[in-house]
């Protein structure tokens, strides 16, 4: 269906066709998740909230911005599928505080190095060994879903979530953000760029991903861990340099 279609289908109040329609993106949606989130999540909660996602992009979708359905609706469902898993979220704090010490572990070694930082020198840095910063990136990627989302949502987000009505300096600031970090997506090293590309763009799970590198789950999991935290530290300088803008 054609974005002018769409509008006028939910003008025309065929909201709940539209629903049924779009119920399987839902449902891809929340088993791409199930892929690599604890036995607690149910899947019928994930889907329940990202119906009412779906709800919202029917409700706000606007053909004339240039989107296609589908990619808005994804972004609305996957979205609020996070948002309720958030809310329950079942991370210790201990975990969120050492997922910071090493994103900036890895700040300072790589402006002090000038290039990628290697998991030892991370380690070693932090004064700890490896198979413990290996247990850290675990548990941090074990109790956070792996979403490019978090970087711009949650406790520890890098820049607030732009929602609802937006003023032309958010539109801005969220447009630049994307490029910064669509820029430090394509600069990580090619291990990581290669799993969050399959992660996202062929939309492959953990283990799908572990056989494609054969390598194990869990190590797919600390590499999707690393790479996350890498582009936290990285994209922690862009924050910094709008902040100073804004403040110019």
């Amino acid at each position: 269906m054609s974005g002018a279609a769409m509008y006028a289908a939910v003008q025309a109040g065929n909201v709940d066709a539209l629903v049924i329609q779009h119920a399987p993106l839902v449902k891809r949606i929340a088993y791409h998740l199930m892929g690599r989130l604890p036995d607690t999540v149910q899947l019928d909660d994930l889907i329940q909230s990202g119906m009412l996602g779906l709800l919202e992009a029917l409700k706000h979708y606007d053909a004339g911005q240039g989107a296609s359905f589908d990619t808005y609706a994804g972004i609305r469902i996957r979205g609020a599928m996070l948002d309720e898993l958030r809310r329950s979220d079942w991370t210790p704090r201990s975990v969120h505080k050492k997922a910071r010490m090493v994103a900036e572990a890895i700040r300072e070694v790589e402006n002090h190095l000038g290039r990628d930082a290697k998991d030892t020198e991370v380690a070693g840095h932090m004064g700890i060994d490896l198979t413990e910063y290996h247990h850290i990136l675990q548990d941090a990627v074990s109790c956070k879903t792996f979403s490019v989302e978090e970087l711009v949502q949650g406790e520890d987000s890098v820049i607030d979530d732009v929602h609802g009505n937006q003023q032309p300096e958010d539109v801005l600031i969220q447009h630049n953000f994307q490029k910064a970090l669509a820029k430090a997506i394509a600069e990580l090293p090619e291990r990581e760029r290669l799993v969050i590309s399959l992660y996202y763009d062929e939309e492959l799970n953990l283990r799908e991903i572990g056989k494609v590198l054969d390598v194990s789950e869990s190590r797919v999991s600390q590499i999707c861990s690393q790479a996350m935290l890498r582009l936290r530290a990285r994209l922690a300088d862009w924050v910094e340099g709008k902040d100073n803008e804004k403040c110019s």
